[in-house]
């Protein structure tokens, strides 16, 4: 044990095995203290049953003597009593397990056990078997039994006194035993918590204490290396932890604020591309989104002066569009320069930022900029996609270093604002197509109303003429009756057709803006209109909802000049799939008839234009007699978002 408490204390054993051993020591000594007791508790019980048989042999002692002294045929009764006697001496000699039943080994108790086992066998036992032989007719030998007797319980009660005694050290052994367990199990309760808060607690403080210097940044703390068990190794590992670190935080506050420095300069270039993109995505013109690009960019980089050119791709012309910081003698000197006759123009011709210090350039003639004081100048190239569009540049009176990123911003702005001018310019080609396509719907309406009607008027005069030649008064009021009514149509027309093209659709009111063209064409022609209208979908873009709002004006122009209706149906449904119809009661036509072509095809040509420009689907059902419909069908695979 104390090898085993050295070897334990010194750590030679892993932390492991040392529970594991403790415990089956601890585990041992307590199954075999138990087991002391348990002894001590059965051998009690085993002299507390001798002491009852010893009580036993005095009883069957007795009981034979009365009936030897009674007589009689109970005297038959001698011979089993004997036999229970002798009996009731085996057990106490060999003991009886199951009883359990057992006479202490001592010398003392056997001998005395022998006496009174010798007085019994050599005088008792013979006489009293006698004297049941004999049916009681021996008077000597209940006599002789008697005078035996009295020794034999003087005896049996020695022996008794023996047992009592031995009972009554067993008992104050077995007290002592608990007692002792007792002192032993607080000896070993003290002694395992004494171990276990040298293997276990102390090393585990230790490493917790190390781990709150380590929270608190105190990297020199080293934990204390007590043992080469798994907590030592923790203990070294904590350590090689420690200095690792140590090393590591040495230089990491110089990292971070390499990093925090490189991260700012990062959310400046990121704030300042999305200042510049914001900026030339929201409204203005080129020259407008020049200038306040041009501002921005001199305020950036710190520079003193700067111009955007834009270039003539016909001519390899660079023309300055806005400068700020130039004198006008240079602004007036590089108005208009040849892309290859001064150095902005190798950043337009090779497609790279270009920077000079002027400084450093050859000095056998000074360039524009150098007379205008400027030392440095950086130039980047405006495009989009791999299209040249112009050059811009920063002039510097005191040249600025350019790092890796500043070129790399530097250099993208110009994409920016290659998009802002590609983005205008595209715009002013698509408000020019739209206003050429509104113009050829114009001049199709006005040759489809007005030209004709003038047409007519011009037939008409040529005949008044004719009929004033010849006096004809009555032809001459025809005529001035059948002029009076072309200028009035023709007057309706043009009404109509202001009134239809100073239309504006607010986003998202399409189904207003019909009911008030019905409402329009409730008054001015005298047809009843009927509205329906299930606007459950998103809203159409203006633009659309503008040329839907065209083709149901145009169809409702169609009825009142050609249907003769008497009810007008306008029905909207919009879902998934978009769909406008317009219905009359009126005479209808057939399609195919050359002389309805002739008089409506320009309308119906009209309404199929516009459809087109939707990407819609156009549909016109009528029969002479049976009224016309026509439809206007936007699929959902065709629908913008408004």
């Amino acid at each position: 044990m104390k090898g085993f408490w050295h070897h334990a204390v010194s750590g030679h054993y892993r932390l492991g095995r040392r529970l594991v051993m403790s415990l089956l020591a601890a585990l041992v000594f307590s199954l075999s203290m138990v087991l002391g007791t348990l002894w001590l508790s059965w051998a009690l019980e085993g002299a507390a049953a001798a002491i009852n048989d010893a009580g036993s042999l005095r009883m069957q002692t007795v009981r034979i003597a009365l009936i030897m002294e009674e007589g009689g045929d109970q005297s038959e009764q001698i011979p089993d009593l004997v036999k229970q006697v002798d009996q009731t001496f085996d057990n106490l000699r060999h003991g009886v397990p199951t009883r359990p039943l057992r006479l202490p080994s001592s010398d003392l108790v056997q001998a005395q056990l022998d006496s009174i086992d010798r007085i019994w066998r050599e005088q008792l036992s013979p006489q009293a078997m006698q004297y049941g032989l004999t049916a009681g007719g021996l008077e000597p030998s209940f006599s002789e039994y008697r005078k035996s007797l009295l020794d034999f319980l003087v005896q049996t009660n020695t022996l008794v006194h023996f047992v009592e005694q031995q009972n009554a050290r067993d008992t104050a052994l077995l007290r002592a035993s608990q007692f002792g367990l007792i002192g032993l199990m607080i000896a070993g309760c003290v002694a395992m918590i004494y171990l276990m808060y040298g293997w276990i607690i102390r090393p585990v403080e230790a490493l917790r204490h190390g781990v709150s210097q380590m929270a608190a940044r105190n990297f020199s703390h080293r934990v204390p290396v007590e043992s080469s068990d798994e907590l030592g190794e923790l203990a070294e590992g904590f350590n090689d932890m420690a200095a690792q670190l140590s090393e590591q935080y040495a230089d990491l506050e110089r990292r971070v604020q390499d990093k925090t420095r490189s991260l700012a300069l990062r959310n400046r270039e990121i704030t300042t591309l999305y200042d510049f993109s914001a900026y030339l995505s929201g409204p203005g013109d080129i020259r407008a989104k020049s200038e306040g690009f041009l501002s921005r960019l001199i305020t950036y980089f710190g520079a003193d002066g700067g111009s955007v050119r834009i270039l003539d791709p016909h001519h390899d012309n660079l023309h300055i569009a806005v400068h700020q910081g130039l004198s006008d003698n240079l602004v007036e000197r590089e108005q208009c320069m040849h892309i290859g006759d001064c150095v902005c123009g190798e950043a337009a011709q090779s497609g790279v930022t270009v920077i000079h210090d002027f400084r450093n350039m050859p000095q056998e003639f000074a360039l524009p900029c150098q007379e205008a004081g400027f030392t440095a100048i950086a130039v980047a190239q405006v495009v989009h996609g791999g299209n040249r569009l112009g050059i811009y540049t920063l002039h510097f009176q005191v040249p600025r270093e350019f790092t890796q990123n500043d070129r790399q911003l530097f250099e993208s702005l110009g994409q920016h604002l290659g998009v802002a001018i590609e983005n205008q310019r595209l715009l002013a080609r698509t408000r020019e197509l739209a206003i050429a396509q509104e113009r050829n719907l114009v001049a199709q309406g006005l040759h489809d109303s007005i030209a004709q009607s003038l047409n007519f008027m011009k037939m008409q005069v040529r005949m008044l003429r004719d009929s004033i030649t010849r006096g004809e008064r009555e032809e001459i009021e025809q005529g001035m009756d059948l002029l009076e009514v072309g200028i009035k149509e023709s007057y309706d027309d043009v009404r109509e057709l202001l009134t239809n093209f100073r239309v504006r659709v607010e986003q998202g009111d399409l189904a207003s803006a019909l009911r008030s063209a019905a409402e329009r064409f409730e008054r001015q022609s005298g047809i009843a209109v009927q509205t329906r209208i299930r606007d459950e979908g998103a809203p159409l873009p203006s633009e659309q909802q503008l040329q839907v709002l065209f083709v149901v004006q145009e169809a409702m122009s169609n009825i009142r000049k050609h249907a003769r209706a008497g009810k007008v149906t306008i029905e909207l449904v919009n879902r998934e799939d978009f769909e406008v119809c317009v219905e009359d009661d009126g005479q209808g036509f057939d399609p195919d008839s050359s002389q309805i072509q002739a008089e409506q095809h320009i309308g119906l040509r009209i309404m199929r234009e516009r459809a087109q420009r939707l990407n819609a689907d156009f549909d016109v059902t009528s029969r002479p007699g049976a009224g016309t419909r026509v439809c206007l069908r936007l699929k959902k695979e065709q629908r913008t978002t408004a």
